[in-house]
């Protein structure tokens, strides 16, 4: 998978079917000679020798038309001379600002090694790795470049090492995870943008001269953003064109940038937000960058989201659960917020026992004095009085029903109304003498700190091992403000951000080795964290608060753009929908709940006959096909409308399931066609509930017949049998 060229000083990273090529200059530079599809050639020194000289340009090492800036750097630094954005910006003892790394040696090896501390994919699978190591010789300080092949998956993975061997302390300004030059700036770029409520929309622009890009100082990967960008040929479509995505291994601050230089060439970063971020590392110490996950996709974004999807679920997501078919849930929210008692919410379960649904998740309200949002966060010990006994209790009367538990948990938040905070006021993050901001009405424990992290792990400890719970809702209902932290120094105050980060995962780590039977669904105010750091711990999470069925189509398109269907979160609510108003019909809403984790999200105590009757048939259906809505390879639909309509499919050995949505009717027209892909043009699909056979280039070039629309949102599935 990794070969070393040493006659033309190139390695080659090789998967199934792509490439990565880097080269070694005379100067001890490293270049990106390729990235793409595999080629039959070896040498390709041939495209860093053909650059021709620019003006207005330094000479590198007092070499006539060296010019550094002018070639694609795989670590590129700033002043020395490439004036650009460097990948890495250190100042030293002397208020030097300039590094110079060079090539000093490299490993390749089988396997992949952990990185310390952070979340990050493991080799199920055939895995090599080269380690780059650079050097600056005035300095010592080294920079170890690790680049992983996924040999069957056709992934390349990045993260970086800065090891200070010099005598004195190091600040490292801005460190990246990947850097990606292209010779070339002819490209759309996409990102995954929003807000609460409607996150990950997918934003597609022309890129033009000058940076653009996303990034987040929330304190985590945001509602706003998400850690993903992609690079597009003009003519990219769903089954056509070459992508080059990045996303970040990571739940914090972070930048993603496309920068196109004066010579029309476009260089790719993404890693940590430099933005308030200031690191100290003193000798012998060691700095580790998150993971950079490298997907090169030649036919369209189908293909790219489908590597991206085999890869997350394969090599990422704890094997325990990594496969496993997640059950179908009902959470109280929607349903009881803040009201419920012992009798209600037995009165719940029952029902939803009766319809086919698998767990119940008890939400916000359960513990200390909750009957508001206003107190007790901090305090996880139950409200005896208000759910009628102990929680055990509670526990085992749902479990008698036929139901297994979940119970919503918010460890990082503490209220001021609590226990925690009257006994601890200084583990909050805050500002001396200044008057620390509220959300929500509460306030943000200081994880950086290890006795609050050890805290935080004990109480959730006990109440997993006291307690038959399933399912773990970890919630985050606000971002990071008033940045400031008692337990470090005046010169540590701005690696606050990524310590909060550190101390996050250290606490995930433990409490999912010490209890790998339960699942954890992230949640950050919907899908204010749902990037792939908290996926390696948590196997699905929370696609967004917004639970209506209209809106969720473009946040369920966008978020499986990158991310795993049996990875989101996706529920049936009441109607009018709770965040917009909007009414939809039972049968759209569960449709499109179907395309991730079907769950509920309403008072089944209030539907009506017919509409619990088809909820219990919605389920049924799930359930037939779970293993394709979960883990069938998706593939979205061109439509004839795209802005009026959203299509699907997912096919598993050999059976494909077409879900269809139209969000507006349009008077005197007929019905169109839906266009299928990725099928076997010369195989015969049968379509499940008729006699009607139809050959795979069928469908993919006349396609299934659209229905006449309904009074309201009009919604469609079809189910094909390869024979």
């Amino acid at each position: 998978m990794i070969k070393y060229l040493e006659k033309f000083q190139q390695f080659d990273l090789l998967t199934v079917h792509n490439q990565l090529s880097l080269g070694i200059l005379k100067s001890g530079h490293v270049v990106l000679l390729y990235l793409g599809k595999r080629l039959g050639t070896e040498d390709l020194s041939y495209i860093t020798k053909e650059i021709q000289r620019a003006s207005y340009l330094a000479d590198t090492d007092h070499t006539k038309d060296f010019k550094l800036e002018q070639y694609p750097l795989v670590w590129p630094t700033y002043g020395n001379p490439d004036m650009r954005t460097p990948a890495i910006h250190l100042q030293y003892p002397n208020g030097s600002r300039i590094s110079d790394f060079r090539y000093k040696r490299h490993d390749i090896y089988p396997g992949k090694k952990k990185i310390a501390g952070l979340p990050a994919s493991f080799g199920r699978r055939q895995v090599e790795t080269l380690d780059l190591f650079l050097e600056d010789a005035l300095t010592n300080v080294q920079v170890k470049v690790s680049i992983s092949a996924f040999e069957a998956f056709d992934v390349f993975t990045q993260h970086i090492e800065i090891i200070n061997r010099s005598i004195g302390k190091l600040a490292i300004e801005r460190v990246m995870s990947l850097n990606l030059d292209f010779l070339r700036d002819d490209f759309d770029l996409m990102t995954l943008s929003g807000a609460w409520g409607r996150e990950t929309h997918i934003k597609r622009n022309a890129l033009k001269q000058g940076f653009q890009g996303i990034d987040s100082k929330r304190g985590a990967s945001g509602h706003g953003q998400n850690p993903f960008m992609a690079l597009l040929d003009k003519n990219t479509s769903e089954d056509q064109g070459k992508v080059y995505a990045v996303d970040l291994v990571y739940s914090g601050n972070f930048l993603a940038q496309a920068e196109v230089d004066m010579h029309q060439n476009t260089r790719l970063q993404i890693g940590i937000d430099p933005f308030d971020f200031h690191w100290q590392l003193d000798p012998d110490e060691t700095f580790y960058s998150p993971e950079a996950v490298i997907v090169f996709a030649e036919a369209g974004l189908n293909q790219m989201s489908q590597r991206f999807h085999r890869f997350f679920e394969q090599c990422l997501i704890a094997p325990f659960h990594a496969e496993k078919t997640r059950p179908i849930i009902l959470n109280n929210w929607e349903a009881t917020y803040f009201n419920f008692n012992k009798e209600l919410l037995l009165d719940l379960a029952s029902k939803a026992q009766s319809v086919g649904i698998e767990l119940f998740v008890l939400d916000d309200g359960w513990f200390g004095r909750r009957d508001g949002a206003d107190s007790s966060l901090g305090d996880w010990v139950p409200y005896q009085e208000k759910i009628g006994g102990t929680l055990t209790e509670l526990i085992q009367e749902i479990n008698s029903i036929g139901l297994d538990f979940g119970l919503w948990v918010e460890p990082e938040m503490v209220s001021e109304k609590s226990r925690l905070f009257e006994e601890h006021p200084d583990w909050i993050i805050a500002v001396p003498n200044r008057i620390p901001q509220q959300v929500r009405d509460q306030y943000v424990l200081d994880i950086s700190r290890k006795e609050v992290q050890d805290h935080l792990v004990e109480v959730l400890d006990e109440l997993l091992t006291a307690n038959n719970i399933r399912l773990l809702k970890w919630d985050m209902n606000r971002n990071v403000t008033d940045s400031y932290s008692r337990a470090l120094t005046q010169e540590r105050q701005q690696e606050l951000g990524h310590r909060y980060i550190l101390g996050l995962y250290r606490i995930l780590d433990k409490i999912t080795k010490k209890h790998p039977d339960v699942w954890i669904e992230s949640c950050a105010g919907g899908g204010g964290r749902f990037d792939a750091g908290m996926l390696y711990y948590t196997p699905q999470i929370w696609t967004s608060d917004d639970t209506d069925a209209v809106e969720r189509l473009q946040i369920q398109k966008g978020t499986a753009m990158v991310y795993p269907p049996s990875a989101l979160s996706c529920h049936v609510s009441a109607v009018p929908n709770h965040q917009v108003g909007r009414i939809t019909s039972i049968e759209t809403r569960g449709i499109v709940a179907m395309q991730g984790i079907l769950g509920y999200e309403l008072n089944l105590l209030e539907t009506t006959a017919e509409e619990n009757q088809t909820i219990k048939e919605q389920i049924a259906y799930y359930k037939k096909y779970r293993e394709i809505f979960q883990f069938g390879q998706l593939s979205v639909l061109p439509t004839y409308e795209q802005e009026n309509a959203t299509a699907w499919m997912k096919e598993k050995a050999g059976l494909v399931v077409v879900s269809y949505v139209q969000t507006l009717a349009k008077p005197n027209t007929v019905p169109k066609r839906l266009r299928l892909s990725g099928l076997i043009k010369e195989a015969d699909y049968l379509l499940e509930g008729t006699k009607d056979s139809f050959k795979g280039s069928e469908l993919m070039e006349i396609g299934l017949p659209l229905a006449r629309p309904a009074i309201d949102y009009f919604a469609q599935q079809w189910v094909l049998r390869k024979q």
